[in-house]
């Protein structure tokens, strides 16, 4: 359905990127910042964060704003009405008391990976995933797992449209290396991750598929670095993985 741009609130869209600004490496954001990454004027921004803040889902000090847990009611009801998290989560859980170790399910949004579903064992990352957390696509195994789902030339894109950060010392940021990684991803069937992301995590995801063969989905494995090198993943979790990817094929659509 082709929308007209005069049925477009444009207030709205500039307000959805105001809120898009904050992360985890951003909690915090004055006019002038938030102006900067959504690209919008500071008048603009400026008015969009004063109104965040008089409807309660931001906060304001005099110079910094954060997003309140309000904020958390736009994303935990659209994962309430996704159907994935709910197929996913008992399956989910049933995986990390098997295997001990924490596992999660996401969704590609652009460049950032979404999570839709979590079952913890212990903490891996220094800060906490849940759903509705988000990490870079380019640096994470469900992120690579996802991008070796799209064409060649769709992923090139969104690694073009990412802030390729050195995230570690063994982050890579070349964009044909992480093209090349992803044809290993797409003939391996799986992406293992070895403290790119932070120091420390190791993770090893695989595709989740629907009952037409279509990539809807990554599934992962995270745990912190042991002595064994990272292709001890493969002989220890992908039987698991490629089990509970099997099973959950004739259940998502």
């Amino acid at each position: 359905m082709t929308v007209k741009e005069r049925d477009v609130m444009g207030g709205l869209l500039k307000g959805l990127k105001v809120i898009e600004a904050f992360s985890a490496e951003r909690p915090r954001l004055s006019i002038s910042e938030a102006a900067e990454i959504t690209d919008l004027d500071r008048a603009t921004t400026r008015r969009c964060l004063l109104t965040l803040s008089e409807s309660g889902y931001a906060d304001y000090d005099g110079k910094f704003f954060t997003l309140t847990p309000r904020v958390l009611r736009l994303g935990t009801g659209c994962l309430a009405a996704m159907p994935l998290p709910r197929i996913v989560q008992p399956v989910l859980d049933r995986l990390s008391q098997e295997i001990g170790e924490s596992t999660s399910v996401s969704i590609l949004d652009e460049t950032e990976i979404v999570y839709v579903a979590r079952a913890a064992q212990r903490r891996v990352m220094s800060i906490a995933l849940m759903p509705g957390s988000r990490l870079p696509a380019y640096c994470t195994s469900m992120g690579r797992v996802l991008l070796a789902a799209l064409d060649p030339a769709e992923a090139r894109r969104l690694f073009e449209a990412s802030s390729l950060e050195k995230r570690t010392e063994r982050t890579v940021t070349d964009i044909d290396a992480l093209m090349a990684v992803l044809a290993t991803v797409r003939n391996d069937g799986y992406a293992i991750i070895d403290q790119e992301v932070e120091i420390g995590l190791r993770s090893i995801a695989v595709p989740l598929r629907n009952a037409r063969q279509q990539v809807v989905a990554a599934l992962n494995v995270g745990l912190s670095v042991g002595v064994e090198p990272p292709s001890v993943l493969v002989e220890r979790y992908l039987p698991a993985l490629g089990k509970v990817s099997r099973e959950l094929a004739s259940m998502l659509s």
